[in-house]
């Protein structure tokens, strides 16, 4: 067992390291998370299935027949939408679970030390789980309508990480905003509410060029889901639909933005979270 040594300022010298030494904790808590999460529900593992599932239906439905939004002549509309769907769930399970990951560990964070970037790091590997599962659901469609992706399939880790990243800087900023003013607790599912109608999960980013013009367009580029969401549909859907590599360029450089941002303002934070949590 690893020494623990009681010294002025070593939290701050060996905090990085100390992520490392406390390793078997970020796997304690996610894996609690993971059994909390499908033992203590009534269809358990399959909601992970059901709910992107019921969520792609509605928006098909809602963007074929309600809205007259079209897919490329090859590829089925449900498959572009559940394309979309895997990240974005994947985001807005993974900062609403973040958000609230410090607060819901609070008699822990209050009586022993360790880094606390360790619990919301945790929670996005929680809400990774799910993302599997539904990638698996995507496979069965895919399989379903008999339309197998090509060797842009090696780009989906890319994007994965991508996706990871954005979810891991929202999710540290809300997470240290909630311990502070727990009225971020009320923010978040308007955010989440919101967040589905400016990203490009019903529709598709060449609609908004096409409907509302370049500078739009541009400006709707600096959600950093709209270069995640797309290159996802171009690696699974054979590059049916385009994929904007300045947009992309965009979100990587936003996510960094938001990872970079949001360690700064955690590490700040942080030092606070025993006393006022």
């Amino acid at each position: 067992m690893p020494e623990l040594v009681i010294e002025a300022g070593r939290t701050e010298r060996q905090y990085w390291r100390d992520l490392w030494r406390y390793r078997e904790l970020f796997y304690f808590l996610a894996w609690r998370d993971i059994l909390v999460r499908y033992k203590q529900t009534v269809i358990g593992i399959a909601w992970a299935v059901v709910r992107p599932l019921l969520m792609t239906i509605i928006f098909t439905v809602f963007a074929g027949k309600v809205a007259g939004l079209k897919a490329p002549a090859e590829v089925p509309h449900a498959l572009l939408v559940m394309a979309a769907m895997l990240p974005w769930q994947f985001f807005a399970t993974a900062m609403t679970e973040a958000s609230n990951s410090l607060v819901g560990n609070a008699n822990l964070i209050s009586k022993i030390y360790f880094p606390r970037l360790i619990v919301p790091a945790s929670s996005v590997i929680t809400s990774f789980v799910d993302f599997l599962i539904t990638l698996g659901l995507m496979g069965l469609m895919m399989v379903w309508y008999q339309f197998l992706p090509d060797w842009r399939l090696a780009a989906l880790p890319l994007f994965m990480l991508l996706a990871f990243g954005a979810s891991f800087g929202v999710g540290l900023w809300l997470c240290a905003l909630n311990v502070k003013y727990r009225d971020f607790r009320y923010i978040i599912p308007f955010i989440v509410q919101f967040g589905v109608y400016v990203s490009p999960v019903i529709f598709t980013s060449s609609d908004i060029q096409k409907r509302l013009g370049q500078p739009v367009s541009q400006f709707f580029a600096l959600n950093p889901l709209v270069g995640i969401i797309d290159g996802f549909r171009w690696s699974l859907l054979d590059g049916q639909t385009p994929l904007d590599f300045r947009d992309l360029l965009m979100s990587l450089m936003v996510v960094l933005l938001l990872i970079s941002s949001g360690l700064w303002y955690f590490r700040k934070m942080e030092r606070t979270f025993a006393d006022v949590i």
